[in-house]
């Protein structure tokens, strides 16, 4: 699959291979530079080495090879589901596991867990072969959206495609339920918030996405407080917030509350080392989970709600906070 851009004004000159890493989302810059050294790369028509600066009018174009198909198997990975039948599944994503397929993950991933269950499933009924909807390709079969690895919490899958496009349509509309807990750093002002910010791929940090992009997208979140820790003006603040995203973009939470300065705990990414410890506790991941999750059952049409609580890191860190302020108050 060909690709095409054009330089465009105001863009300092810079090498060829950074260009196109920082203005293009699924290929890293040493993939890029194999591609240049493939001559599936030209600058004006005409093949350029790596280190070739670009300036604003060049037309660059390139060659995209399509990956070969992936075998992707069913791994005894334990699920834990929340409900079951015909046409879709509702489970409850542990932290640390990543979702579907991708480099550096391809194996170990919720998708292969998934496959194994059907698998498994299936031939304790006798039946042949496995089922997921196919509308999300090899690689995200069943998927109707995602978690980012560090997440925990609720997820729907689709089993057939009927489903897959009933809830896709639910998902588009906004009208399904979903309510995350995050626990951020300081003390949020007030009671219930809003952010309404436009985001996309970071211009500098191809992994990181901003409202510093040159394709930003509409991007609402909402939330409330529920519950502060710490002492006022200590710097040893932190909030427990239910947020309910009126969009899912990437990082969308993350993002948003990072914008307002109230990264999550155990973000790195959007909060820096500064985040990743409290106290004596080290804290490994963003302390995120999806709490709730509505929706309207494609086929029968009735409304389910599953709510599941934040898993055991989480509650340790919440334990302690309630502990340090129990101390506080008593004192």
């Amino acid at each position: 699959m060909q690709r095409f851009t054009t330089v465009s004004a105001g863009e300092h000159p810079k090498r060829l291979d950074v260009y196109l890493s920082t203005h293009t989302a699924d290929l890293s810059r040493a993939a890029i530079q194999r591609l240049i050294e493939k001559g599936a790369v030209t600058v004006n028509g005409k093949r350029p080495k790596p280190s070739q600066k670009v300036k604003p009018g060049d037309e660059i174009a390139w060659d995209v090879p399509k990956p070969e198909p992936l075998e992707i198997g069913g791994e005894p990975i334990p699920l834990d589901v929340l409900f079951e039948d015909n046409v879709l599944l509702v489970l409850n994503k542990p932290a640390g596991i990543v979702v579907h397929p991708a480099p550096g993950h391809w194996s170990g991933t919720l998708v292969n867990a998934l496959l194994y269950h059907m698998q498994s499933t299936r031939a304790a009924s006798g039946a042949e072969g496995e089922s997921f909807a196919s509308i999300g390709g090899r690689e995200r079969p069943g998927l109707v959206h995602r978690l980012d690895k560090g997440t925990s919490g609720v997820m729907v899958i689709a089993k057939t495609d009927a489903a897959h496009q009933g809830l896709s349509k639910q998902f588009k509309t906004h009208s399904i339920n979903r309510v995350y807990l995050a626990l951020v750093i300081g003390s949020v002002k007030g009671r219930t918030g809003r952010v309404d910010l436009a985001i996309g791929r970071d211009t500098k940090h191809r992994k990181k996405i901003s409202a510093r992009t040159t394709s930003p997208r509409a991007a609402v979140t909402e939330f409330q407080v529920a519950e502060r820790f710490g002492v006022k003006r200590s710097g040893r603040e932190t909030t427990l917030v239910e947020v309910h995203p009126q969009t899912g973009r990437t990082h969308q939470i993350r993002v948003h509350l990072a914008s307002l300065g109230h990264p999550l705990l155990g973000d790195e990414t959007y909060g820096g080392r500064k985040v990743c410890a409290w106290d004596d506790l080290s804290i490994e991941r963003p302390m995120l989970h999806a709490w709730t999750l509505g929706f309207t059952h494609p086929t029968t049409g009735t409304y389910l709600e599953y709510t599941v609580p934040p898993p055991a890191d989480m509650e340790a860190l919440l334990r302690l906070l309630r502990s340090k302020r129990m101390m506080i108050t008593s004192h």
